[in-house]
């Protein structure tokens, strides 16, 4: 018997039940899809606030995640390395509010450089999985169509968190969530350790994020998309891109190429409890709406839903 559900299996649904496990709670994750094979999974996944706007308690989630997955990668958790990072400038700019959250953030001309964690992750979902079951978490396959019939479905838990990202559009009754269609590359790794990132770039937002066998190259941000099929076109201007700024990657075998949809969130992510609750007399906190900045803020929220769902278990 678990004391709290956790609905969904992206990153911040499995962060969660992972930092409720340390705090003594017994969780059941229920998911429509496996972890792998939600948008979580396509991720280039380097710390970075991606299109989230800044304010004490943003600041706050993406601090703590920046020190766990620093610490983490110091552990040699899988999927987890430092990665040097170059962010070009196309005009002057104010330092950016994330910044007190990066200890070598530098200055320089036309440019910021700064050391940021990379995730991998397949590899890292897998080990968040590993380490959830490993301590007692049960992962139940279903597609829940109202939060009020979760009660049921899990007997005894007396918490429910909503992680259910751009589901929770009618889960929540929420019509803030919507989706920004991403579309990615990946190509063989020529030998790149550096993530290069052009936000402004004339013909779209760039990036090139290197991992241990490929380089994740980017990208769009679609608000209102819905279309997850990839499109040619895309992928080729993605690749003319990404050569003019990194000419090592011209030529460059293409291994991959996704689309998926981010779970963005008008007015930024909600994590909260929600004032009614459900059926029973059970506490639902929401987490979700993090659009590209899932990874990013995770372990921050999930900090901010143990305190939410009432702390340490029996406290």
């Amino acid at each position: 018997m678990s004391d709290v559900t956790v609905l969904g299996a992206g990153i911040i649904g499995l962060t969660c039940a992972v930092r409720l496990q340390e705090h003594g709670h017994t969780v059941t994750v229920v998911t429509a899809d496996e972890p792998g094979h939600t948008v979580s999974s396509l991720a280039a996944a380097v710390w970075y606030p991606t299109r989230t706007d800044g304010d004490p308690r943003v600041l706050s989630w993406a601090g703590r995640t920046f020190d766990e997955l620093t610490a983490q990668a110091a552990r040699g958790v899988p999927g987890v390395v430092p990665r040097p990072t170059r962010m070009i400038l196309r005009r002057p700019h104010e330092t950016p509010w994330w910044a007190p959250a990066v200890p070598d953030f530098a200055e320089g001309p036309g440019e910021w450089r700064f050391t940021v964690p990379s995730v991998e992750m397949p590899v890292y979902l897998r080990s968040l999985l590993d380490r959830f079951g490993t301590a007692g978490g049960r992962l139940v396959r279903h597609r829940v169509e109202r939060l009020a019939d979760v009660p049921r479905l899990v007997a005894g838990a007396r918490v429910v968190v909503n992680a259910t990202g751009l589901a929770a559009r009618d889960l929540a009754g929420d019509p803030a969530v919507h989706p920004a269609r991403g579309q990615i590359v990946g190509v063989a790794n020529p030998g790149l350790v550096t993530s290069v990132r052009d936000e402004e770039h004339p013909a779209g937002m760039t990036y090139i994020h290197p991992r241990s066998r490929d380089v994740v190259l980017g990208g769009t941000f679609q608000p209102g998309e819905w279309d997850t099929a990839v499109d040619p076109a895309t992928t080729a201007a993605i690749l003319a891109r990404c050569a003019e700024l990194v000419p090592e990657l011209a030529g460059a075998p293409v291994l991959w190429q996704a689309a998926g949809l981010r779970p963005a969130r008008h007015g930024g992510a909600r994590v909260e409890a929600d004032p009614v609750g459900l059926p029973g007399g059970v506490r639902l906190v929401h987490a979700y709406g993090h659009g590209g900045a899932g990874v990013t803020l995770s372990w921050g929220c999930a900090d901010d839903v143990v305190t939410l769902a009432g702390g340490a278990a029996g406290a």
